[in-house]
């Protein structure tokens, strides 16, 4: 760090705690701060932009950058500190919260909040914010205003452990409500700023104040060598990578599921759909499964499922319907995914860790069998489909954007998928050839709110380029976060189809509620939006003019929308069009 700082070096007691605070978070590995403005978070804005080592990162609005703080966790596996002030501001913060605490992303909040003399006073600006996240985060402390009579030392034992409770598993949001009593800038003021010895010993040190591994989730060992037992020797079972949220974890997926012999059914978000040619992989599993032919006669009898949740709603009602007899889950999480109460196993445990025990007390399942051979051959012919219909469509279309887009992803670039028909056309017919950054999507709870803000931060937390495939609700939703992409290479590819195109996939569209309740038209397009925040706009008729555009973006090396329009009827037909011949190749395979 460089001499000129000093941590203890402040202008008054409020100022040493929030330094103090700042500086215990970077040490801690927590050095981007997303900050929104405000004046009772002042101290808190200010130690963070004067700190050598901070990364700052500021936006208006608080629900956006609250997003950006998630994504940048989401890409980094480390928490991201949200500023922002008392108020609705806080308030603003929840859906992020909620995405976080759902789908075990770390997140620092750090709120800024008035003294106790000022609560339930009627003061401007002052709401109730303790425990304002409720049970969506995993820690919360209301921190006092500064005070002679209290140790620094408390500021630094609780950034610690407010960073351990947002890591350790299962990670997710932790609230910081930090009170502050006025002047709140940078003012000297005549007040003794003595810290005891164990401050200053931590003050002229480069270590974090209390040490804090981060535990890891041992496989019980009598639990796993009784799941041996029961998938040893079983043929007719299936892995299904979930969510998985680094390299190791996929890896060791990969060894699990080859040890086994088993087809391994990957999700979009398990970093392993890509790289196409993979032994056993099934990368067009949902497609597959549109044969009946193929569901009836390829019932597993065991499944092992790795990693968070899947976005495949037919693979999961295919697993309902098939109730194997064992179905285990396996996640560095307690909480239970089993919507339709299947699920027999669940070893919350370190996935590299778990697939190394359980490998052990395996004997090699060999190469392929017909079992496997079946599945692969299926996710093959279903794949075929999908490249011919991209390869030979003259107009632009839904699933073809999904595959075109893929396919032409630079290496370096991270994918994030917007819920809704993004993220399944994606999984559906995503590219599997050649190797791409992960992939990346809000699927905890599934909203479209913030999605752009969440680009934005995966490309903060990465330091690198991203592509955001997003509908147009769900851009419109979340429009002032396309401020976010100043500076940062996100090349946004919006499908407008005029409004919820997913519903047309739904019960309702034959009900005359439909429209306009659920289509939800808007008649706009995007190119006065890309001109508000500058950035360069491209809307391609064909798809090789979609190509040539998404190639010259992302060649840029800086962010663009490119605006891809078509029709939600249509849409609705090309998908059905699509799994019906589907459906046929792989029945023609498996003679149905």
């Amino acid at each position: 760090m460089p001499e000129r700082f000093s941590v203890l070096d402040a202008p008054n007691r409020t100022y040493l705690w929030t330094q103090v605070l700042v500086e215990e978070l970077v040490r801690n590995g927590v050095d981007t701060f997303f900050v929104a403005p405000g004046s009772r978070s002042t101290p808190l804005t200010v130690a963070a932009a004067r700190h050598p080592e901070a990364r700052t990162v500021l936006h208006v609005d608080e629900r956006g950058n609250a997003f950006a703080a998630l994504g940048c966790g989401r890409a980094t596996q480390t928490p991201a500190a949200w500023i922002t002030t008392s108020g609705t501001a806080v308030a603003n913060g929840l859906p992020a919260v909620v995405e976080a605490s759902v789908d075990g992303v770390p997140v620092l909040l750090l709120t800024a909040d008035r003294p106790p003399e000022l609560r339930d006073t009627g003061a401007n600006q002052t709401i109730d914010q303790v425990k304002i996240f409720g049970d969506y985060v995993r820690w919360q402390v209301d921190v006092p205003p500064p005070s002679d009579k209290m140790d620094p030392a408390y500021v630094l034992t609780t950034a610690n452990q407010a960073v351990h409770r947002t890591t350790r598993p299962p990670a997710g949001p932790v609230h910081v409500n930090c009170m502050f009593r006025k002047p709140l800038e940078p003012v000297a003021a005549e007040e003794s700023l003595s810290v005891s010895a164990s401050v200053k010993a931590w003050a002229a040190g480069t270590d974090p104040y209390t040490q804090y591994p981060t535990p890891v989730s041992t496989p019980p060992g009598p639990e796993v060598q009784a799941l041996a037992e029961l998938l040893g020797g079983t043929e007719k079972g299936l892995v299904v990578a979930g969510r998985l949220d680094s390299a190791a974890a996929a890896d060791a997926t990969q060894r699990l599921a080859s040890h086994l012999g088993w087809p391994l059914v990957p999700d979009v978000t398990s970093r392993l759909r890509r790289g196409g040619g993979q032994a056993g992989h099934v990368p067009y599993g949902d497609l597959v499964l549109t044969s009946e032919a193929f569901r009836e006669a390829h019932a597993p009898e065991a499944v092992l499922q790795v990693g968070g949740r899947f976005a495949s709603k037919r693979l999961r009602l295919f697993l309902r319907d098939c109730a194997p007899q064992t179905w285990a889950v396996v996640r560095p999480d307690p909480s239970r995914i089993d919507p339709d109460h299947r699920v027999t196993h669940h070893i919350e445990a370190d996935v590299p860790a778990f697939a190394d025990a359980l490998i052990a007390r395996l004997d090699d399942g060999g190469g392929a069998t017909d079992w496997r051979r079946a599945w692969t051959t299926a996710s093959d012919r279903a794949g075929a489909v999908v490249r011919t219909h991209a390869e030979d469509a003259d107009a632009l279309t839904e699933p073809l954007v999904a595959t075109a887009l893929t396919d032409a992803l630079p290496p370096d670039h991270a994918l994030v998928a917007a819920s809704s028909m993004p993220v399944r056309d994606l999984n559906r017919h995503g590219a599997v050839e050649g190797t791409a950054g992960p992939t990346y999507a809000n699927r905890g709870a599934s909203g479209i709110d913030g999605t752009v803000a969440t680009a934005a931060g995966v490309a903060t937390g990465r330091d690198g380029p991203v592509t955001l495939l997003i509908g147009d609700l769900a851009l419109w939703h979340d429009l002032n976060s396309l401020a976010l992409l100043q500076g940062r290479p996100v090349v946004v590819v919006v499908v407008n189809n005029d409004g919820g195109g997913i519903f047309h996939f739904l019960p309702i569209r034959e009900h005359d509620d439909f429209d306009p309740y659920f289509t939800t038209p808007h008649g706009r397009d995007f190119e006065d939006a890309a001109a508000t925040f500058d950035l360069p706009y491209h809307r391609p008729e064909s798809p090789t003019e979609f190509r040539a555009a998404y190639d010259r973006a992302c060649q840029s090396g800086a962010s663009a929308v490119i605006e891809v329009q078509t029709d939600r009827e249509t849409n609705r037909k090309v998908h059905e069009r699509l799994e019906r011949g589907v459906a046929a190749e792989v029945e023609s395979e498996t003679g149905g």
